[in-house]
């Protein structure tokens, strides 16, 4: 075996040592021909390397919004032609008769209050519920950023929406009392979650469940499928109503069909509608509802769909994220859908013989 080939014994040398050559890379073969000479390679600096700048995607130039302008300018003919009808028909009255005109201007007074009356509730509603929106969104930022005044912030809004909620006047008493004792933004937002979303959120747990129930029971005992599609759709409007009023957001029609379309969207992105949860694999995959009653296995299963609903709903009008509780699931809503449909198939079946 050659010398080079042979491993080197571990040493100690002096740096002012003579025989100790500090030598480069490229110089270090001829620098070994020396005899008695110890060479020292100094390992090579690392340089940033630069790459070059990747292209910047261009950025689409917004549309001009013709849809918009399209149902502005039709609403605003809808209306003058709705006004111009009404305007007709007074002036007719008062062609008819004094107490006739009086009578439709009266109505027509009446009518107007009325709409503006509604028109100002749908719109403080979609505020409120556009709030809320925000509100969740600060919270969840606090949480990763860990502001102290964001949470200062978010802390004073949350109590300011839930000022009107009397069940929750011994959680804000803990959170002021507590408030100056707790320093990161994040432990703000978390002691706000359990002071004041604890009591909503068991709240919200126990409409949910009522609601899947009752579908699920009502979707055994009814011989109509039409009758089941409608109870289903009324059932789960009021349910979105329920919690987003429990939440603190008292929307209206406008706000509920936003909030409709904002739970259609998250059990869309989360993939809540394909019954990937265990507690819907027990029951049809393993087949409990379809051995006691195929109409008790449909009610099992609009119940469930019920309650997913409501869980997607929860998420839509909680005004802040889950973060310091724990996220209610489909088992915890959904544990006695099973035993309840049973109990109503079994009373409503027919006397055997």
């Amino acid at each position: 075996m050659s010398e080079r080939s042979q491993p080197r014994r571990p040493a100690a040398f002096s740096l002012d040592d003579p025989l100790v050559v500090v030598a480069t890379p490229s110089a270090e073969a001829g620098t070994r021909r020396g005899a008695g000479k110890v060479v020292v390679t100094p390992e090579p600096t690392w340089e940033p390397t630069e790459f070059p700048a990747l292209p910047v995607a261009r950025i689409r130039k917004r549309r001009f919004p013709w849809a918009t302008v399209f149902w502005s300018g039709a609403s605003g003919l809808v209306f003058l032609a709705l006004g111009i009808a009404v305007d007709r028909l007074i002036a007719d009255l008062f062609s008819r008769a004094d107490w006739l005109g009086t009578l439709g201007l009266t109505l027509a007074a009446l009518t107007g209050v009325a709409l503006l009356a509604i028109l100002v509730r749908e719109i403080v509603g979609l505020a409120r519920l556009g709030a809320i929106e925000k509100l969740r969104q600060r919270a969840a930022d606090i949480i990763m950023s860990d502001d102290r005044a964001g949470g200062h912030d978010v802390l004073r809004e949350l109590v300011a929406l839930t000022a009107r909620m009397p069940r929750l006047a011994h959680g804000r008493a803990r959170l002021h009392a507590h408030l100056s004792e707790i320093i990161d933004g994040r432990d703000l937002v978390h002691l706000a979650e359990r002071e004041l979303m604890a009591p909503l959120d068991e709240e919200a747990r126990r409409l949910v469940s009522g609601a899947a129930k009752r579908v699920s029971i009502v979707t055994a005992v009814s011989p109509r499928a039409a009758v089941d599609m409608l109870f289903v759709f009324v059932t789960a409007l009021g349910m979105i109503r329920r919690l987003a009023a429990l939440y603190g957001g008292r929307p209206g029609t406008l706000g509920l069909l936003r909030l409709i379309r904002h739970v259609v969207s998250h059990l869309t992105l989360t993939g809540g509608m394909a019954m990937g949860d265990s507690l819907v694999q027990q029951v049809i995959g393993h087949g409990v509802a379809a051995r006691l009653s195929a109409k008790l296995g449909e009610g099992v299963l609009n119940g469930l769909l019920t309650a997913r609903l409501g869980l997607a709903a929860i998420e839509a009008t909680r005004p802040l994220p889950f973060s310091a509780l724990d996220k209610p699931t489909l088992n915890d809503l959904a544990g006695n859908l099973l035993r309840g449909n049973r109990n109503a198939v079994e009373q409503t079946a027919p006397a055997p013989g």
